[in-house]
């Protein structure tokens, strides 16, 4: 079913029942807004202090946002027993990313035993597509992490 360890983890993260990883609250990442089984969405507030000289986002901030946004939707097909390893991610620019918020959904595209290929959609205000991450996951049969 759709309740166990990871969708716990993943609901107790979105109510602000759970302390952000400090990676997360040194990065300014924030939380996951929404999910269901194989998606998950956020809105990012651009942060100003992430623009480059030329007043848009910092492209490898995009692969920090990428990383959590990709991480949560693979989170979302999991069973409990299962974890997680990135094995790859890339992002495509589309456009610059000059103004916020973004809105950044995640979507499982495939689930294998051993593999889980996501990809995340960057929405500009207005719906305008600016970038997409795409990312190869590992499926690990240990417990994970509490």
């Amino acid at each position: 079913g759709i309740m166990g360890v990871w969708a716990d983890r993943i609901n107790a993260s979105i109510k602000g029942e759970t302390p952000l990883p400090s990676v997360i609250e040194r990065l300014g990442v924030g939380r996951i807004a929404e999910w269901r089984p194989g998606f998950v969405k956020k809105v990012w507030p651009l942060d100003a202090e992430l623009l480059n000289p030329a007043g848009v986002l910092f492209g490898g901030y995009l692969g920090v946002l990428a990383d959590q946004v990709l991480s949560f939707a693979t989170m979302t097909v999991l069973k409990d027993h299962e974890s997680l390893r990135t094995g790859d991610l890339s992002i495509d620019f589309f456009r610059p990313i000059a103004e916020g918020p973004l809105e950044i959904e995640g979507h499982v595209i495939n689930r294998s035993r051993s593999q889980v290929h996501t990809e995340a959609r960057f929405l500009l205000p207005g719906g305008k597509l600016a970038a997409r991450g795409l990312a190869t996951f590992a499926v690990l049969g240990g417990e994970p992490a509490s």
